[in-house]
């Protein structure tokens, strides 16, 4: 009875497939629960090396008997949460997709610090973007090198929009004099969101506005590229955009909530000490629970009406036509 159990949550083994079903929201949730899954980042060489044999084994058929698909799944689990697909390198560890959100939660407490200086909120703004950019970069899709200059303008681009956001409002915020001291305090804790997401959203446009007129890749359901399409480019834009102002919502939006109604309890105005490490679990939370639903939001591969004329030199057959996966940036 366990044995089957386990055959139900491991499905047969398939290399560098999920082993959720992607069609589905819950599928993907899933999925990406286990890509950013922090327990990998305490995975030792020695478990890394081992998984990385059984997968070269099981791919050139030599997998030594009794080797479970649990044990193949939990392996190739290992592998791509550490080495990446396409350098065959290990990723830094802050920069993995696991550890998104464990080295990207403190970077959330300090951009929703209570009323903060100047100096600060450029500094956290300016760390924040500067973390994103690092995740991207190395998690890029290195067979299709993005020039590095692009890179540079997306990074700048969403620095200065961040920081150009969050000091405007703070500013305004700060000369509204008809709003008590305690409104304005409660009210900038909200700038990050717009900041944050109207950032993530310029650094998506920066760095990939030339797909709108070059088109993107388009492949049949044996992934054989059978064309480029300015619609399919548009569509996988306008789903990147919309993760990214989604996914801060949560993250700057449910702590400053939370947290002011704890401020009002006895036990928070009696232990004030405990307000950091609190507001700290609250933001770890909100950041754990966003990321894997804004990721998931959208599948990996979208399908594209057969119906979309060739002058957008976009090729059909009679298989249906959907765009290639395109490897997804995650940005607070």
């Amino acid at each position: 009875m366990t044995s089957n159990a386990v055959q139900i949550h491991y499905p047969p083994f398939q290399l560098n497939k999920s082993r959720f079903d992607q069609s589905t929201f819950s599928g993907r949730l899933r999925h990406f629960l286990d890509v950013i899954d922090p327990r990998t980042l305490l995975t030792p060489n020695s478990e890394l090396e081992k998984a990385v044999k059984l997968l070269e084994d099981y791919k050139n058929g030599n997998l030594p008997s009794g080797v479970t698909d649990e044990q193949l799944w939990k392996a190739q689990k290992i592998k791509q949460a550490i080495i990446h697909p396409d350098t065959g390198e290990k990723i830094f560890m802050p920069f993995r997709m696991s550890g998104f959100v464990p080295f990207g939660s403190f970077i959330v407490v300090g951009l929703l610090l209570p009323n903060p200086s100047m100096k600060q909120i450029i500094f956290w703004q300016w760390l924040n973007q500067s973390h994103n950019a690092c995740v991207n970069y190395a998690n890029r899709n290195a067979t299709k090198p993005t020039p590095i200059k692009r890179f540079i303008l997306g990074y700048t681009g969403a620095v200065t929009t961040a920081v150009s956001i969050a000091v405007g409002l703070s500013t305004l915020i700060k000369r509204a004099n008809r709003f008590s001291t305690t409104t304005r305090m409660l009210i900038q804790r909200f700038v990050p969101f717009p900041a944050v997401a109207t950032a993530s959203t310029c650094n998506v446009l920066l760095m990939r506005n030339s797909e709108l007129y070059e088109g993107i890749e388009v492949v049949d359901k044996e992934n054989k590229v059978v064309g480029t399409s300015k619609v399919a480019a548009k569509k996988a834009l306008g789903e990147t955009a919309l993760t990214r102002m989604f996914l801060p919502a949560p993250i700057f939006i449910i702590p400053p909530i939370v947290m002011s109604i704890l401020e009002k309890r006895k036990f928070l105005i009696r232990n004030p000490k405990l307000h950091l490490p609190i507001n700290a679990v609250v933001c770890t939370l909100a950041f754990g629970f966003a990321l894997p639903v804004a990721i998931a939001l959208f599948p990996q591969y979208s399908k594209i009406k057969r119906s979309v004329p060739r002058s957008l030199n976009f090729f059909q057959d009679s298989k249906g036509l959907r765009r290639p996966g395109l490897k997804l940036e995650t940005s607070r």
